[in-house]
């Protein structure tokens, strides 16, 4: 379960629920279908004994979820009633999930996700008790579910309270390996921070985001993640006046989340804020490296963790294009794919804006050098992964040229940035200096009928030739490890949610498999075209995917 090089983390999707009752466990969220990831732990696994206590289990009479760490520290909400309303002085209220009327059924698992993390046997999916845990039916040993208050600025401007308007954190649950994991429903019935009505099992939904909303199937998804806690977290805290609750959430975020910070120093959230901006800007250049657009980067849904939550409409880019937009809403194009860097350094600024409240006069003045290094810090990992993308060893001075060069022939001949990519980890260099490029290789010639492609190639090879000890099979092996075959594509998502609304679920069952290895050549895949030059009915498709 460990990351391949240049793969970004995102959350882990765990439960899928429909109106007429469809329910998916799974991972094939955006970019976290490529793998799973164990984080690390801020104890010691072995201290704490897990690997010899739990097992994996097919029963529910033996598991249970805890919300006793995030109360017992953090205050909830005094007023009991889950009525829409302005909320102060806490950071949970408590809200219980509103069950489906009509069945559910369950459409798909994660194996890795259950046996990995939850440490429940798959054969555990069979049972009834799951069902209701994954369909927001039945709280189970443990669990008192919350809704976490935030507020954010979107799209550029403060927006106030915001909140988990229908999420529901029904608890967390630590497995044998020591790891921390919060569960959360979405899509599961109103909070005290919602803003949309549902009407017993269907639901309002504007899917492009363009003021046509219609009534679809509801839908819940139950997704894990080591902390759901986001930038705008702090910031409503930092706006409405509630410092000494703000010094207490950030305190617990730096004791479970953050164990190189030491606790008892007073530079603490200096020394956590720089964490933050050195992996915010780790995790964007992720994100470019496999042609990810988030989708909606408020600071709402940027994770203090650094990790990719609340992502969509997200999608992941096909033809390269640095203005490439998946959010049909986002008329000014604030949030496409190649501006994401610089949305990064806004939104940390958010929070370099949220901390100054505790943050003295010298502190203040760190932060804000800790804030200018941002830009560096992204285009040095940026640079990082490119070069592994192109198979290059070492360093060398000329290789943000050879980078930009082929980006800027793939933007001018409208190339697939991820089949360019991995074509150029299966040619062959012979065939790449005759400029013999097989049919199977389309992207590439698409490249190809740039009147500079030759050019680029040529020097291409000449730094590939600098690779010392480096052979031609090694090389097309080590960029096939991190260059994907398989993404999610708009098409492949399309056709998927078409056969799902007639209850048929045999493509989300082959998404699922295949981008659980999305570098491995797949005869399933490959059957489906997956690989393929995606078919013309595809070129002007609109698919609204979200976490």
């Amino acid at each position: 379960m460990s990351r391949p090089h240049g793969v970004p983390w995102l959350l882990t999707w765990v439960v899928l629920i429909c109106q007429t009752g469809c329910c998916l466990l799974d991972s094939i969220g955006a970019a976290e279908s490529f793998s799973h990831v164990r984080p690390f732990s801020n104890k010691s696994n072995l201290d704490q004994g897990y690997c010899e206590r739990k097992r994996k289990t097919n029963s529910f009479s033996t598991w249970s979820l805890s919300s006793e760490s995030l109360i017992a520290t953090l205050p909830v909400d005094t007023i009991p009633e889950n009525s829409i309303r302005k909320v102060r002085d806490c950071i949970f209220s408590v809200a219980y999930p509103t069950p489906f009327i009509s069945r559910v059924l369950l459409v798909a698992v994660s194996k890795d996700v259950l046996e990995g993390i939850l440490d429940l046997d798959v054969s555990v999916k069979e049972t009834d008790d799951f069902l209701q845990l994954v369909s927001g039916g039945k709280v189970v040993l443990g669990s008192i579910p919350l809704a976490h208050r935030y507020g954010g600025h979107q799209f550029g401007s403060w927006a106030g309270q915001l909140g988990d308007g229908r999420a529901h954190l029904l608890g967390v649950y630590t497995n044998r390996y020591g790891e921390r994991w919060e569960l959360q429903l979405k899509g599961s019935g109103k909070t005290p921070y919602s803003s949309l009505v549902v009407s017993n099992d269907d639901v309002w939904r504007d899917q492009f985001y363009n003021g046509s909303v219609k009534k679809e199937r509801g839908a819940i998804v139950l997704r894990v993640a080591q902390s759901w806690f986001r930038i705008g977290s702090l910031e409503i805290l930092a706006h409405s006046g509630e410092l000494d609750l703000q010094r207490t959430l950030l305190d617990f975020v730096i004791q479970e989340h953050f164990p190189s910070v030491n606790m008892n120093d007073s530079n603490r959230y200096l020394d956590f804020f720089s964490r933050v901006v050195l992996e915010t800007a780790n995790l964007i250049a992720l994100w470019m490296s496999v042609g990810f657009a988030h989708g909606v980067c408020n600071t709402d849904n940027f994770s203090l963790l650094s990790i990719t939550i609340d992502y969509g409409p997200f999608g992941f880019m096909e033809s390269y294009d640095p203005n490439f937009v998946p959010n049909t809403s986002d008329d000014e194009r604030r949030y496409k794919i190649g501006n994401q860097a610089n949305v990064g350094m806004f939104n940390l600024n958010k929070l370099f804006q949220a901390l100054k409240p505790v943050l003295d006069r010298r502190q203040k003045k760190l932060a804000f050098q800790i804030l200018e290094g941002y830009s560096q810090h992204y285009y040095t990992r940026f640079t990082e992964l490119f070069r592994a993308k192109l198979g290059l060893l070492g360093e060398n001075e000329d290789d943000n040229y050879l980078i930009a060069f082929l980006l800027k022939l793939m933007e001018d001949t409208k190339a697939d940035f991820t089949m360019a990519f991995r074509h150029l980890s299966e040619i062959t260099q012979d065939q790449l200096k005759e400029l013999r490029i097989p049919q199977e290789f389309w992207a590439l010639q698409d490249l190809a009928k740039h009147k500079f492609f030759s050019d680029w190639i040529t020097i291409y090879l000449l730094r590939l030739g600098r690779n010392m000890g480096d052979s031609d099979s090694t090389r097309r092996k080590r960029m096939t490890a991190v260059n994907p075959r398989y993404i999610l594509r708009n098409w492949m998502a399309e056709s998927a949610i078409q056969k799902a609304k007639m209850n048929d679920f045999s493509e989300v069952h082959l998404l699922q498999e295949v981008l659980q290895h999305p570098f491995q050549r797949q005869a399933a895949a490959e059957k489906a075209g997956y690989s393929l030059r995606p078919p013309s009915w595809a070129k002007d498709l609109k698919v609204s995917c979200s976490s």
